[in-house]
């Protein structure tokens, strides 16, 4: 190890050297200061010295005596000096002069640092910069540097740390020296073991579970226990005697408790407990409320009298948890009580029982007067102000402001975590205002990425802007570089690999139309060619699709206003040429389609949803052609039966979030379509089927008239009826699809980063689906099933990133492989929908 390099210690004995004159030892004479100088001080103030020595010139002094060797102690003790003498420059008479000679220490100029990384050094410097400069190399130095560093050590897990010192003059400071810190960290430490004493009720298995951020080191912990962390340590204790207090211990504390050195590895916890005894609920009364009755109230409180007391429950069931609204306090400020406050006292204890009375304070009902908002720097104000629903005039509602901040995350412009709303209550006039403060974030995304589909690689670019504004289209001095702050959504997007494959597509919506009312308008149109020369035919083999499609939605306050109807009317046209793999293989088809779509969403998050639902139920219809025309469809060529394509569509998604412990959240999707027919003589439309199986991104293959359902562990499009035997069933399966499908998904997600600049989280999934031909094949519990481990990563330039891995448990007949894929990519995947 290295020297430590310490300041001299203070002499034993201080002594007095005479220069010239002899003292008479065992005759003291009483002596005037004639004067006192100071020898050997560069950097100080010298009067400040001589003025603490206490020998001060006309003051009597006793020579021999005390007062010399006092003021060379108190000179000492400053811990500013290497060495101090005091001498007696002369005597006259009855006169005595003193001279004071020091030997200033060395300032401290910098530290250099040595045993530590890049960071750490840097974040260390940075806590002990402020000592540089004026400070004196003493004893208090090295103490306060080891303690800094120590400290920031064992944050990051290092607690058996070694620290010596060395000194080296610096050149370019005079009398500065370099501080050199050797630093041996050893090793980041974990938990061996956590011992509990005293505990009679509580096994220690489960007090280790009440501290959830300081684990036990075990072999099968894969990704291990974590650093120990006194900080956290320190949480965990309180949270154990919280929890300990939680089931009815109310007097539980921790005695004491010791962290003592297990190995070079770990660290060992021992805690000393005492729970008292266990306590109930007595009598409860109320006092103070005169809005609703002590029934009502007592109801909403659900807590009798023989429950086990708990402080944490009477309080998240008096004042609330987050954001729900099932509690006393929610009652009163959603009905206008901003100022309410509700208190338990607890009036009565005795053997294990506890009496309550929970006093009221009701307080007057406020009035929403100005709404404001802050912050919003690209995004113009009415764009927020219409998803505020704290409405002027109206009572102040918590409900309605906690709604507010979840819709103004949904616009997707803002950062969810920073937008706060503040009520500033004016009580002169009964009415409160209501400041919201956001913070903007990047809301458009770009696409740009190559692929491969059908054998042949495919380019892709698309940009979406969410925040375009279609009004100041022409206006010069909007462009940054697009015009923005009307919330409206415009996305170009187009792919190609040559003169093979070409598709472009084009969509805008309006949220609010008209700007008065939440009536969305949507416009969207697309146009995509595939075409090759065949191997086997001397014809080209082409297929052109075109479509538009006109939408109208509104916000519903029936059941609730988290409904939303949308109307859609859909054109498109199909034109195949000598084209395989449909039921039919040259002409013309066109399909005019109405579709309703009835949705409800109360995710409190599009991005990682952690609480609420999703459900969308969809309807689409053409119009019967085959039944209002005296054709036989029987004996109708193809060009007849298909020139208008006929069809009802259903659909159903539900989707589920739950936070379980910690930060898990749970997911439950369910899926399922039906593609009918409206004529047998006709059958089922060429088009507009399901294709199951894959990440539902395969290149041209989701402009072809059909919709792609993702499947993790299979190819895609390989998740084909069993019926589905022969090479030209197995071929039109994958290439038109099937008129019926149903998909389980269960999710286990865990978050690794929650920021403005990224989102990203963990996955463990198992799914299982199929697609059938007909309803009387139809089995919901006859599935394929997969399960396996992904991430995915929201960056808000380009959208949801997306890599799985899984495995499938089922092999698909006459697929090459089986039809399984482990891997699956998805880029710009959307947050909600058939994905």
């Amino acid at each position: 190890m290295a020297q430590i390099n310490r300041p001299k210690s203070n002499p034993a004995t201080p002594s007095l050297k005479v220069s010239g004159t002899d003292l008479d030892y065992f005759q003291p004479k009483e002596y005037i200061i004639g004067g006192t100088t100071l020898s050997g001080a560069k950097f100080i103030d010298k009067e400040v010295i001589i003025t603490l020595s206490k020998l001060i010139k006309g003051e009597r002094i006793l020579l021999p005596g005390e007062a010399t060797s006092a003021a060379i102690k108190t000179l000492w003790a400053q811990g500013l000096f290497d060495d101090v003498e005091l001498n007696i420059a002369k005597l006259v008479e009855d006169t005595v002069y003193f001279d004071i000679q020091v030997v200033e220490r060395p300032r401290l100029s910098s530290f250099e640092l040595n045993g530590l990384s890049k960071s750490q050094k840097t974040d260390i410097t940075e806590k002990l910069n402020s000592k540089s400069g004026k400070t004196i190399i003493n004893e208090n130095t090295y103490n306060s540097t080891t303690s800094t560093i120590n400290k920031y050590l064992a944050e990051k897990g290092f607690f058996f740390t070694k620290i010596d010192y060395k000194t080296k003059p610096d050149p370019n400071m005079e009398n500065g020296v370099v501080l050199q810190v050797f630093v041996d960290k050893g090793r980041k430490v974990k938990v061996h073991d956590i011992e509990f004493t005293g505990n009679k009720n509580f096994k220690p298995v489960q007090l280790r579970k009440f501290m959830k951020k300081t684990k036990v080191m075990a072999f099968y912990k894969v990704f291990g226990p974590g650093k120990f962390s006194k900080e956290k340590y320190a949480e965990d204790k309180e949270k154990l005697v919280a929890k300990m207090q939680e089931k009815g211990y109310r007097d539980a504390t921790i005695i004491k408790d010791t962290t003592y050195r297990h190995n070079e590895k770990s660290v060992g916890i021992k805690i000393d407990l005492y729970e008292g005894p266990k306590y109930y609920v007595g009598n409860i009364t109320w006092a103070g409320n005169a809005k609703y009755a002590t029934k009502d109230l007592s109801k909403v409180l659900a807590i009798e009298k023989g429950d086990i007391f708990s402080e944490e429950k009477l309080n998240v069931k008096l004042h609330g948890n987050g954001a729900e609204s099932d509690d006393v306090s929610s009652i009163y400020l959603n009905d206008g009580y901003l100022t309410f406050n509700v208190e338990p006292i607890q009036t009565k204890i005795y053997n294990d029982t506890v009496d309550l009375e929970v006093r009221v304070y009701e307080g007057p009902q406020y009035t929403n007067n100005r709404i404001t908002v802050k912050g919003n720097t690209i995004t113009n104000d009415r764009v927020v102000l219409r998803a505020v629903r704290t409405r002027p005039g109206d009572k102040f509602s918590k409900e309605l402001l906690v709604r507010t901040v979840r819709d103004i995350g949904q616009l997707g412009n803002f950062d969810e975590s920073k937008t706060v709303p503040t009520p500033k209550p004016n009580p002169s006039d009964g009415t409160v205002d209501i400041e919201y403060a956001v913070e903007e974030k990047p809301s458009d995304q770009v696409e740009l990425s190559g692929g491969f589909g059908g054998g042949r690689v495919i380019g892709t670019i698309g940009l979406t802007f969410n925040n375009f504004s279609l009004r100041n289209l022409f206006n010069p001095k909007a462009y940054k570089p697009l015009p923005k702050g009307d919330g409206q959504k415009l996305s170009l997007r187009g792919q190609t690999n040559g003169s093979y494959y070409q598709s472009y597509s084009f969509s805008f919506s309006e949220p609010w139309l008209g700007g008065k009312k939440p009536v969305s308008f949507g416009l969207s149109a697309f146009t995509s060619l595939q075409s090759y020369n065949s191997t086997t035919t001397t014809a080209a083999q082409r297929i052109r699709l075109n479509g538009v499609t006109v939408s109208l939605g509104r916000v519903l306050k029936w059941p609730d206003n988290y409904f939303q109807l949308t109307h859609s009317i859909n054109a498109q046209q199909y034109i195949l040429n000598n084209y395989p793999g449909y039921l039919f293989s040259t002409g013309t088809s066109y399909n005019f389609n109405l579709t309703q779509e009835l949705s409800r969403d109360s995710r409190n998050s599009p991005i990682f949803p952690t609480e609420g639902s999703y459900f969308k139920f969809t309807i689409q219809a053409t119009p019967p052609y085959s039944l209002l025309n005296n054709t036989n469809y029987a004996t109708a060529s193809d060009k007849q039966k298909y020139r208008f394509t006929e069809y009802h569509k259903w659909k159903f998604e539900g989707q589920w979030f739950q936070r379980l412990a910690g930060k898990f959240v749970v997911k439950a999707q369910v899926q399922f379509g039906f593609l009918g027919s409206y004529n047998q003589a006709v059958g089922q439309s060429a088009f507009e089927r399901f294709k199951l199986g894959g990440d539902g991104m395969q290149g041209f293959d989701f402009l072809q008239g059909s919709e792609l359902i993702t499947m993790r562990g299979y190819a895609n499009n390989v998740v084909i009826p069993t019926t589905a035997t022969t090479s030209q069933q197995i071929n039109i399966a994958q290439n038109s699809g099937s008129p019926i499908y149903s998909k389980y998904v269960m999710e286990l997600r865990y978050p690794v980063i929650a920021s403005q600049q990224a989102t990203a989280y963990l996955i463990g999934f198992a799914e299982g689906g199929n697609t059938w031909n007909k309803f009387s094949d139809y089995n919901p519990f006859n599935i394929r099933r997969s399960a396996g481990i992904g991430a995915r990563i929201f960056l808000p330039i380009f959208g949801m990133l997306g890599i799985d891995y899984g495995h499938a448990f089922d092999t698909i007949p006459g697929i090459t492989d089986g039809g399984k894929q482990s891997f699956t990519f998805s880029i710009a995947q959307q947050l909600g929908g058939f994905n």
